[in-house]
């Protein structure tokens, strides 16, 4: 009801919008110091007519998803990366509001860590962790380190040219102090 009343007052906001004209501002002095510029021509805006009758705006309405009483999803997936030994998957399965699934992974030191998990609005958040020795060893995966390269000769240095400072003599400051307050 109060998404209706909302839209609505958003609806009625929009049709009964009067157009104003903006405020008019003053143009910028002109500037005499150089004689060689050319004059500037000052060119006036066109006014436009103030309508007299606003047309309402079509407002594009937000409508939310239809309710799924009995929402149903099933995914899964694997990876296997020999490059990276990367080895995961995943399972899971919703039907209404009960929630199954497991997922599996290849620990650094080569154990199987395996979660098989439920969820529902009874019982909560239930996970179960086994841990299985790997059938393979897993090789740890080597850090590759570009090479470093040897310095033969020590860089050259580049000298900056060098700049004269010119030298202006110095304008008598006038220092004038805080004000005395009596």
């Amino acid at each position: 009801m109060v998404h209706k009343f909302l839209i609505f007052s958003a609806l009625v906001a929009v049709a009964s919008a009067v157009v104003l004209p903006g405020p008019a501002y003053p143009a910028y002095p002109a500037y005499h110091g150089v004689a060689a510029l050319p004059a500037v021509a000052k060119i006036a805006a066109p006014v436009l007519p103030v309508a007299k009758y606003a047309v309402p705006a079509v407002a594009k309405v937000a409508v939310p998803e239809p309710y799924d009483p009995n929402p149903q999803y099933s995914f899964s997936y694997d990876v296997h990366d020999a490059s990276t030994g990367d080895v995961k998957s995943q399972q899971e399965t919703r039907n209404g509001d009960a929630v199954q699934g497991s997922y599996s992974l290849i620990e650094p030191d080569g154990t199987r860590r395996l979660v098989e998990y439920t969820a529902d609005p009874v019982h909560g958040f239930n996970a179960v962790v086994h841990r299985e020795p790997a059938a393979v060893k897993v090789a740890p995966v080597a850090k590759v380190l570009a090479p470093v390269a040897k310095v033969l000769a020590p860089a050259p240095l580049y000298h900056a040219p060098v700049v004269a400072k010119a030298v202006l003599p110095a304008a008598p400051l006038a220092y004038h102090g805080y004000p005395a307050y009596h």
